[in-house]
């Protein structure tokens, strides 16, 4: 599984001239990766020459996969990992995942002078939380040891434990156990991860992993603390932004940070933590022919300014500055201040907020500053306050979305099922009246204009395909469940052959549905519409139960 879906490989690629990055390495060495994505990943592993980052370096990329989706591995989901992780950590079909740790030092022995690598671990999982710190443990021993490091890394990976939600695992590498627990759609939504470690007879003792892709928000978010309201509206309508930031690793951190704003939802737009003029998606989003893409973009070369002056939203972020207690904070700028040349931190944007700001975080964690409070606990508040907006919002849509359910009783043996109701978007709004954010948000505003603006973005679309996949399957489930109780014999007793032998195709056509989609019933049920199927073949004419038990 980590050999397979999870874990697509280890690269080495090591800067040869001032604008081209090569692939020495690749690990396994049977990784399906073709020959534009070892580019792309080669460009995506250095950091701008405008960074200048000296020393170790780590951060985060996504790319799109080469001809978009296809068979680099099997992604139908056999082993259930999609079925039973969260939306926001199912793996990722059309794009995949870089995680680089790149080391920049003095080298005399070098014709630049300088010693350049990076070591990228790709894969499908947005777990940016423990591959940083694999990388963490791995990359410094490689950088001295090399080839015969990364095989025997490889060797312990292929026999890691599949990342089965709900289970906690131990997972040996180079002489240290990272313990891990992995998230399960199941868990109680709460602002700090779930805790489910067992250390006995763990020696030596393990390197306990608080959260397999949570980041430190509140120091993800220093510049920006007093927008992040603004912010997550934003990144609720889909709208495009681009990050600009002094290094790849505050870009990384940002764009992953916001998009992480919408949690429990699913964020249903394009983002790229990490994005260079060298991306094949460069001249798709720069391109001032049509509107700018819904797409969060995290770059660090000033050369952008420029090319994505356009773009509705800018986000420039320097190195971190305090001011008094509090990091300084970056203001909201016009667009029109925007220059080419010399742009200052800001938020540049003429947006307006549907919602009235909610000064009392920003109290709460200056509060925390004062007290020198843990950045994890500063971290835990920033995230239940997003939490709870996101749910507060959410709640209501899904109440609604549960009223279009057809009736149980309306289900019955013999019918199609009837199907889920029509979304109309004026009766959700006339709903609200009622059963609204205000019963469990505070916060003032125009709640309705914020819906009606969310109806347009991709992660209303996203959302309700979601709800209506599972709907229908729920149907589907309750179908099986109510045939197994009827009476099939009683049923059969005024019916023609053709009625029976079209109930028989019919049957094993949901037979064959509820296995491959893995429908939420039980095995028993499963068992019990195959043995109807062949008590009802058994009641035919013998040439016709040869053909149907020989299709």
């Amino acid at each position: 599984m980590w050999a397979a879906d999870s874990f697509t490989g280890l690269l080495e690629s090591s800067s040869v001239t001032a604008s081209l990055s090569l692939s020495k390495l690749v690990y396994p060495y049977d990784s399906r990766l073709t020959e534009k994505e070892k580019t792309s990943i080669c460009y995506l592993s250095f950091p701008d020459s405008y960074s200048g980052c000296l020393g170790d370096t780590q951060f985060s990329f996504r790319m799109r996969q080469s001809g978009g989706q296809r068979d680099l591995h099997s992604l139908d989901d056999d082993d259930g990992y999609d079925r039973g992780a969260p939306v926001t950590l199912q793996r990722e079909a059309a794009h995949l995942f870089g995680y680089v740790y790149f080391r920049q030092v003095k080298d005399s022995a070098v014709k630049r002078g300088y010693f350049q690598k990076s070591l990228v671990l790709v894969s499908r999982l947005p777990y940016v939380n423990l591959f940083r710190s694999l990388l963490n443990l791995i990359a410094p021993e490689y950088f001295e040891k090399l080839v015969p490091c990364l095989e025997a890394v490889c060797n312990e990976i292929d026999q890691w434990p599949p990342p089965v939600p709900g289970q906690t695992l131990n997972l040996p590498v180079m002489g240290v156990v990272m313990q891990v627990r992995i998230p399960s759609r199941v868990d109680k939504l709460e602002a700090s991860p779930v805790k489910q470690f067992n250390q006995e007879n763990l020696l030596p003792a393990p390197l306990v992993l608080s959260s397999v892709n949570e980041l430190d928000l509140f120091r993800c978010f220093q510049p920006v603390l007093i927008h992040i309201q603004l912010l997550w509206e934003l990144m609720l309508l889909g709208e495009p932004l681009v990050v600009m930031a002094p290094s790849p690793t505050i870009s990384s951190e940002m764009v992953l940070a916001l998009t992480s704003c919408l949690t429990p939802l699913k964020f249903c737009c394009d983002y790229r933590p990490y994005f260079t003029i060298h991306d094949s998606e460069f001249k798709e989003y720069t391109t001032r022919t049509q509107a700018p893409p819904n797409v969060v973009l995290g770059v660090t070369n000033p050369f952008f300014i420029k090319t994505l002056q356009h773009w509705p939203h800018i986000l420039r972020i320097g190195e971190l500055k305090m001011s008094g207690d509090l990091p300084k904070q970056v203001k909201m700028k016009k667009l029109t201040k925007l220059k080419t040349l010399d742009t200052k931190p800001g938020l540049y944007t003429s947006y307006k907020t549907y919602l009235h700001k909610d000064k009392s975080l920003i109290k709460r964690l200056l509060k925390g500053i004062q007290r020198k409070r843990p950045s994890e606990a500063q971290s835990a508040l920033v995230r239940r306050h997003l939490l709870e907006l996101t749910q507060s919002f959410i709640i209501p849509l899904e109440h609604y979305m549960a009223s279009l359910m057809p009736l149980q009783r309306a289900v019955t043996p013999w019918k199609t099922p009837p199907q889920i109701r029509p979304f109309h978007q004026d009766d959700f709004l006339k709903s609200l009246e009622h059963a609204g954010p205000q019963l469990t948000c505070v916060l003032k505003g125009d709640w309705l204009g914020l819906y009606r603006r969310f109806f347009k973005s991709p992660h209303f679309d996203g959302w309700y395909r979601q709800r209506h996949r599972e709907m229908t399957q729920k149907l589907e489930a309750l179908h099986l469940e109510v045939i197994c109780e009827a009476n099939i014999l009683t049923w059969m007793k005024d019916k023609s052959e053709v009625e029976i032998v079209d109930l028989v195709l019919k049957l094993r056509e949901k037979l064959i549905q509820a296995q491959a989609h893995r429908l939420p019933v039980k095995e028993e049920t499963l068992q019990r519409v195959a043995l109807y199927i062949d008590t009802v073949i058994g009641s035919l004419p013998d040439d016709l139960q040869a053909v149907l038990r020989h299709p």
